[in-house]
């Protein structure tokens, strides 16, 4: 039997609802709602100062449509997708993957980071890429993570392209263990992140 990733400083990755939340016409609100959430601790209250040209942007990552609902994809097959029972993110994965990736870089580095959509700035660092897995892979009973990351440096002048991948077991196919095992794994791949952009 596979064992389930530990939920030590995961809990948030479910938020309770009240039942508030209707998703779709006529249909019943989930139980809970999904989310990220860093692992990542600021050591620090000080304030950042960054120059022109010293910035680092994150962008919202792309990603093929299947990733872009609110729900948790299942790759069951070469070419079937299903969607886990009454597992729904709070907002498209590809936002809380950007955000968790901010805050994790943030904490890591000691350096400003920006969005993109908040500030009209010449950035040092610009971090863009496509996700290409956020789910359960149905075969492996995994949570699996893809994530080709591209890095422009200098205003451009460098870019470099590289690929994370991280996956955690899950015991059993349902909306929380399913929410928390998909948290550690992007942790994983936003500490990876962090070094790799310095």
């Amino acid at each position: 039997m596979i064992r389930g990733t530990s939920g030590v400083a995961l809990l948030a990755a479910a938020l309770l609802l009240g039942g508030c939340v209707n998703i779709g016409a006529g249909g019943k609100p989930p139980a809970q709602l999904l989310s990220l959430t860093t692992k990542a601790v600021e050591t620090s209250n000080l304030p950042r100062i960054a120059g022109v040209g010293q910035p680092i942007v994150i962008a919202v990552p792309s990603a093929p449509a299947a990733i872009m609902s609110n729900r948790v994809a299942v790759q069951d097959g070469p070419v079937s997708i299903a969607y886990v029972k009454d597992a729904v993110w709070v907002e498209p994965p590809v936002r809380l993957f950007q955000r968790l990736l901010s805050e994790t870089v943030a904490a890591k580095t000691g350096k400003v980071v920006i969005d993109p959509r908040q500030f009209a700035v010449t950035p040092g660092i610009r971090l863009t890429g496509q996700i290409k897995s956020f789910g359960m892979d149905a075969r492996s009973g995994r949570a699996v993570i893809i994530y080709d990351a591209v890095i422009s440096r200098d205003g451009g002048k460098t870019v470099e392209a590289r690929r994370f991948e991280a996956s955690e077991p899950v015991a059993v196919v349902e909306a929380v263990p399913v929410g928390i095992a998909l948290n550690a794994a992007a942790n994983r791949i936003a500490e990876e992140v962090a070094a790799w952009v310095g």
